[in-house]
Protein backbone atom coordinates (compact mmCIF):
# COMPACT_ATOMS: atom_id res chain seq x y z
CA UNK A 1 0.00 0.00 0.00
CA UNK A 2 1.27 3.47 -0.86
CA UNK A 3 2.24 5.67 2.06
CA UNK A 4 -0.28 8.32 3.03
CA UNK A 5 1.27 11.67 2.15
CA UNK A 6 0.34 14.92 3.84
CA UNK A 7 -2.30 16.91 1.99
CA UNK A 8 -2.99 20.63 2.02
CA UNK A 9 -6.34 22.20 1.21
CA UNK A 10 -7.54 25.80 1.07
CA UNK A 11 -11.01 26.65 2.34
CA UNK A 12 -12.20 30.21 1.50
CA UNK A 13 -14.76 31.52 3.99
CA UNK A 14 -16.83 34.67 4.55
CA UNK A 15 -17.96 33.90 8.09
CA UNK A 16 -21.51 32.77 7.29
CA UNK A 17 -22.93 29.36 8.15
CA UNK A 18 -23.23 28.64 4.44
CA UNK A 19 -19.54 29.20 3.80
CA UNK A 20 -18.62 27.23 6.94
CA UNK A 21 -20.34 24.18 5.48
CA UNK A 22 -17.09 23.55 3.67
CA UNK A 23 -15.49 22.89 7.07
CA UNK A 24 -18.21 20.37 7.90
CA UNK A 25 -17.48 18.66 4.61
CA UNK A 26 -13.73 18.52 5.36
CA UNK A 27 -14.54 16.86 8.68
CA UNK A 28 -16.91 14.38 7.01
CA UNK A 29 -14.46 13.29 4.33
CA UNK A 30 -11.16 13.38 6.20
CA UNK A 31 -11.72 13.74 9.94
CA UNK A 32 -9.25 15.17 12.45
CA UNK A 33 -6.90 12.17 12.45
CA UNK A 34 -6.08 12.40 8.75
CA UNK A 35 -2.68 13.66 7.60
CA UNK A 36 -4.13 16.96 6.47
CA UNK A 37 -3.31 20.65 6.69
CA UNK A 38 -6.18 23.10 6.31
CA UNK A 39 -5.69 26.77 5.41
CA UNK A 40 -8.78 28.89 6.00
CA UNK A 41 -8.62 31.86 3.62
CA UNK A 42 -10.45 35.19 3.72
CA UNK A 43 -10.20 37.91 1.10
CA UNK A 44 -10.58 41.41 2.46
CA UNK A 45 -13.16 43.52 0.64
CA UNK A 46 -11.57 46.54 -1.06
CA UNK A 47 -12.61 50.17 -1.27
CA UNK A 48 -13.28 51.84 -4.63
CA UNK A 49 -9.98 53.11 -6.13
CA UNK A 50 -11.45 56.55 -6.71
CA UNK A 51 -12.13 56.88 -2.98
CA UNK A 52 -8.51 56.06 -2.18
CA UNK A 53 -7.29 58.58 -4.74
CA UNK A 54 -9.57 61.35 -3.54
CA UNK A 55 -8.82 60.69 0.13
CA UNK A 56 -5.31 62.12 -0.24
CA UNK A 57 -6.92 65.55 -0.60
CA UNK A 58 -8.75 65.38 2.73
CA UNK A 59 -6.95 64.48 5.96
CA UNK A 60 -10.21 63.56 7.72
CA UNK A 61 -11.06 61.05 4.99
CA UNK A 62 -7.57 59.57 5.17
CA UNK A 63 -8.02 59.04 8.91
CA UNK A 64 -11.40 57.39 8.44
CA UNK A 65 -10.05 55.09 5.74
CA UNK A 66 -7.19 54.00 8.00
CA UNK A 67 -9.68 53.32 10.78
CA UNK A 68 -11.86 51.35 8.37
CA UNK A 69 -8.90 49.25 7.25
CA UNK A 70 -8.08 48.36 10.85
CA UNK A 71 -11.68 47.34 11.53
CA UNK A 72 -11.71 45.35 8.30
CA UNK A 73 -8.65 43.41 9.40
CA UNK A 74 -10.12 42.93 12.87
CA UNK A 75 -13.28 41.48 11.36
CA UNK A 76 -11.23 39.15 9.15
CA UNK A 77 -9.24 37.94 12.15
CA UNK A 78 -12.43 37.21 14.10
CA UNK A 79 -13.97 35.33 11.16
CA UNK A 80 -10.84 33.24 10.71
CA UNK A 81 -10.51 32.56 14.43
CA UNK A 82 -14.13 31.39 14.56
CA UNK A 83 -13.52 29.07 11.61
CA UNK A 84 -10.35 27.67 13.16
CA UNK A 85 -12.10 27.13 16.49
CA UNK A 86 -14.86 25.27 14.65
CA UNK A 87 -12.29 22.80 13.32
CA UNK A 88 -10.58 22.54 16.70
CA UNK A 89 -13.94 21.66 18.27
CA UNK A 90 -14.13 18.87 15.69
CA UNK A 91 -10.81 17.63 17.20
CA UNK A 92 -8.51 18.97 14.48
CA UNK A 93 -5.09 19.82 15.88
CA UNK A 94 -4.34 23.52 16.25
CA UNK A 95 -1.12 23.18 14.24
CA UNK A 96 -3.05 21.50 11.39
CA UNK A 97 -5.16 24.63 10.82
CA UNK A 98 -3.70 27.85 9.43
CA UNK A 99 -5.53 31.13 8.79
CA UNK A 100 -4.76 33.68 6.08
CA UNK A 101 -6.35 36.99 5.18
CA UNK A 102 -5.26 38.99 2.17
CA UNK A 103 -6.12 42.34 0.64
CA UNK A 104 -7.66 42.08 -2.79
CA UNK A 105 -4.97 42.16 -5.48
CA UNK A 106 -6.60 41.16 -8.75
CA UNK A 107 -10.04 39.95 -7.75
CA UNK A 108 -11.23 37.56 -5.08
CA UNK A 109 -11.47 34.52 -7.39
CA UNK A 110 -8.05 35.04 -8.96
CA UNK A 111 -6.57 35.81 -5.53
CA UNK A 112 -7.86 32.51 -4.17
CA UNK A 113 -6.48 30.59 -7.15
CA UNK A 114 -3.13 32.38 -7.11
CA UNK A 115 -2.65 31.86 -3.38
CA UNK A 116 -3.58 28.17 -3.60
CA UNK A 117 -1.29 27.53 -6.55
CA UNK A 118 1.61 29.62 -5.20
CA UNK A 119 1.44 27.60 -1.98
CA UNK A 120 1.04 24.26 -3.78
CA UNK A 121 -2.34 23.43 -2.32
CA UNK A 122 -3.79 20.08 -3.33
CA UNK A 123 -7.35 21.42 -3.57
CA UNK A 124 -9.60 24.41 -2.99
CA UNK A 125 -12.83 23.47 -1.22
CA UNK A 126 -15.38 26.26 -1.55
CA UNK A 127 -19.04 26.63 -0.63
CA UNK A 128 -21.25 28.26 -3.26
CA UNK A 129 -23.53 30.36 -1.07
CA UNK A 130 -22.97 33.33 1.23
CA UNK A 131 -24.32 36.71 2.20
CA UNK A 132 -24.70 40.16 0.68
CA UNK A 133 -22.54 41.95 -1.84
CA UNK A 134 -19.35 41.95 0.20
CA UNK A 135 -19.51 38.15 0.23
CA UNK A 136 -21.20 37.67 -3.11
CA UNK A 137 -18.38 35.41 -4.24
CA UNK A 138 -20.09 32.56 -2.41
CA UNK A 139 -23.37 33.05 -4.27
CA UNK A 140 -21.96 31.23 -7.27
CA UNK A 141 -20.37 33.94 -9.39
CA UNK A 142 -16.95 33.87 -7.80
CA UNK A 143 -17.06 30.16 -7.04
CA UNK A 144 -17.54 29.59 -10.76
CA UNK A 145 -14.72 32.04 -11.49
CA UNK A 146 -12.43 30.10 -9.15
CA UNK A 147 -13.14 27.05 -11.27
CA UNK A 148 -12.54 29.06 -14.45
CA UNK A 149 -9.27 30.65 -13.31
CA UNK A 150 -7.68 27.65 -11.61
CA UNK A 151 -4.85 26.51 -13.86
CA UNK A 152 -3.74 23.41 -11.98
CA UNK A 153 -5.40 23.20 -8.56
CA UNK A 154 -8.57 21.05 -8.38
CA UNK A 155 -11.67 22.87 -7.14
CA UNK A 156 -14.20 21.12 -4.89
CA UNK A 157 -17.50 23.00 -4.99
CA UNK A 158 -19.71 22.20 -1.99
CA UNK A 159 -23.32 22.62 -3.08
CA UNK A 160 -25.61 22.75 -0.04
CA UNK A 161 -25.25 20.29 2.83
CA UNK A 162 -23.27 17.10 2.20
CA UNK A 163 -23.99 14.21 4.56
CA UNK A 164 -22.87 11.14 2.57
CA UNK A 165 -19.26 10.03 2.21
CA UNK A 166 -19.55 7.75 -0.83
CA UNK A 167 -17.82 9.19 -3.93
CA UNK A 168 -18.47 8.74 -7.64
CA UNK A 169 -15.66 9.11 -10.19
CA UNK A 170 -17.28 9.96 -13.52
CA UNK A 171 -14.81 8.91 -16.23
CA UNK A 172 -14.53 8.79 -19.99
CA UNK A 173 -11.62 7.72 -22.20
CA UNK A 174 -9.66 10.96 -21.79
CA UNK A 175 -6.39 11.81 -20.08
CA UNK A 176 -8.15 14.50 -18.05
CA UNK A 177 -10.52 11.91 -16.61
CA UNK A 178 -7.55 9.83 -15.48
CA UNK A 179 -6.04 12.94 -13.85
CA UNK A 180 -9.29 13.29 -11.91
CA UNK A 181 -9.00 9.66 -10.83
CA UNK A 182 -5.39 10.18 -9.75
CA UNK A 183 -6.42 13.25 -7.72
CA UNK A 184 -9.26 11.33 -6.07
CA UNK A 185 -6.90 8.49 -5.26
CA UNK A 186 -4.38 10.80 -3.64
CA UNK A 187 -6.94 12.80 -1.67
CA UNK A 188 -9.02 9.82 -0.52
CA UNK A 189 -6.12 7.51 0.32
CA UNK A 190 -6.04 6.85 4.04
CA UNK A 191 -9.77 7.56 4.41
CA UNK A 192 -12.66 5.12 4.69
CA UNK A 193 -14.52 6.68 1.72
CA UNK A 194 -15.90 4.13 -0.76
CA UNK A 195 -15.48 5.00 -4.44
CA UNK A 196 -17.35 3.97 -7.59
CA UNK A 197 -15.70 4.40 -10.98
CA UNK A 198 -18.67 5.22 -13.21
CA UNK A 199 -19.25 5.59 -16.95
CA UNK A 200 -22.46 5.89 -18.93
CA UNK A 201 -22.09 4.81 -22.53
CA UNK A 202 -23.31 7.44 -24.95
CA UNK A 203 -26.73 6.53 -26.23
CA UNK A 204 -27.14 6.12 -29.98
CA UNK A 205 -29.81 8.84 -29.85
CA UNK A 206 -27.17 11.39 -28.89
CA UNK A 207 -25.82 11.16 -32.45
CA UNK A 208 -29.06 11.02 -34.45
CA UNK A 209 -32.66 12.20 -34.20
CA UNK A 210 -34.69 9.74 -32.11
CA UNK A 211 -36.95 8.74 -35.01
CA UNK A 212 -33.93 7.74 -37.11
CA UNK A 213 -32.13 5.91 -34.30
CA UNK A 214 -35.24 3.87 -33.48
CA UNK A 215 -35.33 2.54 -37.04
CA UNK A 216 -32.03 0.73 -36.54
CA UNK A 217 -32.24 -1.22 -33.25
CA UNK A 218 -29.49 -3.67 -34.27
CA UNK A 219 -27.14 -0.78 -34.94
CA UNK A 220 -27.96 0.62 -31.50
CA UNK A 221 -27.09 -2.71 -29.85
CA UNK A 222 -23.87 -2.97 -31.85
CA UNK A 223 -22.87 0.56 -30.79
CA UNK A 224 -23.53 -0.15 -27.11
CA UNK A 225 -21.38 -3.30 -27.20
CA UNK A 226 -18.53 -1.48 -28.92
CA UNK A 227 -18.78 1.53 -26.60
CA UNK A 228 -18.54 -0.78 -23.60
CA UNK A 229 -15.48 -2.61 -24.94
CA UNK A 230 -13.71 0.69 -25.61
CA UNK A 231 -14.27 1.84 -22.01
CA UNK A 232 -13.28 -1.33 -20.17
CA UNK A 233 -9.50 -0.70 -20.34
CA UNK A 234 -9.98 2.86 -19.07
CA UNK A 235 -12.13 1.68 -16.18
CA UNK A 236 -9.50 -0.91 -15.26
CA UNK A 237 -6.78 1.75 -15.51
CA UNK A 238 -8.80 3.98 -13.17
CA UNK A 239 -9.11 1.16 -10.65
CA UNK A 240 -5.38 0.45 -10.87
CA UNK A 241 -4.60 4.13 -10.20
CA UNK A 242 -6.79 4.09 -7.09
CA UNK A 243 -5.09 0.95 -5.80
CA UNK A 244 -1.66 2.42 -6.48
CA UNK A 245 -2.67 5.53 -4.53
CA UNK A 246 -3.41 3.39 -1.49
CA UNK A 247 -7.14 2.71 -1.57
CA UNK A 248 -8.14 -0.80 -0.57
CA UNK A 249 -9.73 -3.23 -3.00
CA UNK A 250 -12.87 -3.27 -0.87
CA UNK A 251 -13.26 0.50 -1.19
CA UNK A 252 -13.47 0.43 -4.98
CA UNK A 253 -16.30 -0.63 -7.26
CA UNK A 254 -16.91 -0.04 -10.98
CA UNK A 255 -20.12 0.57 -12.91
CA UNK A 256 -20.69 0.74 -16.67
CA UNK A 257 -24.24 1.54 -17.78
CA UNK A 258 -26.11 2.23 -21.01
CA UNK A 259 -26.44 5.99 -21.32
CA UNK A 260 -29.71 7.88 -21.33
CA UNK A 261 -30.73 11.32 -22.48
CA UNK A 262 -27.49 13.03 -21.44
CA UNK A 263 -24.22 12.29 -19.68
CA UNK A 264 -24.93 14.92 -17.02
CA UNK A 265 -28.35 13.42 -16.25
CA UNK A 266 -26.84 9.92 -16.05
CA UNK A 267 -24.17 11.11 -13.61
CA UNK A 268 -26.65 12.93 -11.37
CA UNK A 269 -29.00 9.95 -11.42
CA UNK A 270 -26.15 7.71 -10.28
CA UNK A 271 -25.27 10.17 -7.51
CA UNK A 272 -28.85 10.02 -6.23
CA UNK A 273 -29.44 6.29 -6.62
CA UNK A 274 -26.13 5.33 -4.97
CA UNK A 275 -26.57 7.93 -2.21
CA UNK A 276 -23.19 9.49 -2.98
CA UNK A 277 -22.04 12.84 -1.59
CA UNK A 278 -18.99 13.62 -3.73
CA UNK A 279 -18.44 13.61 -7.48
CA UNK A 280 -15.05 13.75 -9.20
CA UNK A 281 -14.81 14.84 -12.84
CA UNK A 282 -12.17 16.00 -15.27
CA UNK A 283 -12.70 19.53 -16.58
CA UNK A 284 -12.26 18.40 -20.17
CA UNK A 285 -13.37 15.07 -21.59
CA UNK A 286 -13.52 13.42 -24.98
CA UNK A 287 -15.68 16.25 -26.34
CA UNK A 288 -14.15 19.57 -27.39
CA UNK A 289 -12.53 21.74 -24.74
CA UNK A 290 -15.01 24.58 -25.29
CA UNK A 291 -18.00 22.24 -25.10
CA UNK A 292 -16.94 20.33 -22.01
CA UNK A 293 -15.26 23.05 -19.95
CA UNK A 294 -18.36 24.99 -19.00
CA UNK A 295 -20.69 23.64 -21.68
CA UNK A 296 -22.97 20.66 -21.70
CA UNK A 297 -21.64 18.21 -19.11
CA UNK A 298 -19.82 20.27 -16.51
CA UNK A 299 -22.26 23.17 -16.55
CA UNK A 300 -25.33 20.93 -16.32
CA UNK A 301 -23.87 18.94 -13.45
CA UNK A 302 -22.84 22.05 -11.52
CA UNK A 303 -26.15 23.82 -12.14
CA UNK A 304 -28.29 20.85 -11.14
CA UNK A 305 -26.21 19.43 -8.30
CA UNK A 306 -27.78 19.67 -4.84
CA UNK A 307 -26.40 18.65 -1.45
CA UNK A 308 -23.19 17.25 -2.92
CA UNK A 309 -19.61 18.28 -3.55
CA UNK A 310 -18.46 18.42 -7.17
CA UNK A 311 -14.70 18.16 -7.59
CA UNK A 312 -13.44 19.42 -10.94
CA UNK A 313 -9.84 18.65 -11.95
CA UNK A 314 -8.25 20.95 -14.59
Amino acid sequence: MAAVRQKMIVVPIDGTENSLRSLNYVNLMFGPKHNLNVTVFHGLPSLPPVLIEESSKDARIVEQIQSLKKKNIGLAERLLTDAKNKLIKMAFGEQAVATVYQERRVGIARDICNWAEDNRADAVIISTRGRGKLAAFFLGETANKVLEYSRSCPVWMVKGTVEKKHAILAVDNSKNALRAVAHAGFMLSGTDVNVTVFHSKRDFKRFLPKELADEFPELQKFWQRKAGKVMLPFIQKAKDLLLEAGLREGQISTKLVDGGRSAAADILEEMNSSKAGSLFMGLRGYSSVKDFTMGSITRKVLNQAEDMAVCIVP
